[in-house]
């Protein structure tokens, strides 16, 4: 990213958009003030109400450099479970499994950083 380092890039930088059936996800850098970058994923779905008025329905996520390996990761991991499940490499019980594994490892991590559990 060098090559921004000399610019003042803010608001939107680049977009890609890519067409699922009846969705559209839009993947954009947007830049700040302090010249940082982070990521904006947008899905949206277009809806036509009874009366032929149609809309859009978006639901949008932020992403920050900071996290974008954990992202990567923990996509990785599940796009990488499902296709394997859809390839009947692993079984429901497989994923129960794993699923009660999950649930233990968040226990433990709550315990270890109660700060975390301030929602409830």
């Amino acid at each position: 990213m060098d090559e921004f380092d000399n610019r003042n890039l803010r608001g939107d930088i680049f977009s890609k958009a890519v067409k699922a059936g009846k969705r559209m996800y839009f993947f954009d850098i947007k830049g700040t003030r302090s010249n940082d970058f982070y990521l904006t994923i947008t899905e949206s779905k277009k809806r036509i109400d009874d009366s032929g008025m149609v809309s859009f329905e978006k639901h949008k996520m932020f992403l920050y450099p900071e996290d974008f390996e954990k992202f990567g990761d923990a996509f990785h991991e599940i796009v990488d479970l499902i296709e394997k499940r859809r390839r009947n490499e692993i079984t429901d019980e497989d994923f129960e499994r794993l699923r009660q594994e999950q649930q233990q490892q968040q226990r433990e991590d709550l315990e270890k950083f109660p700060s975390m559990n301030d929602d409830e």
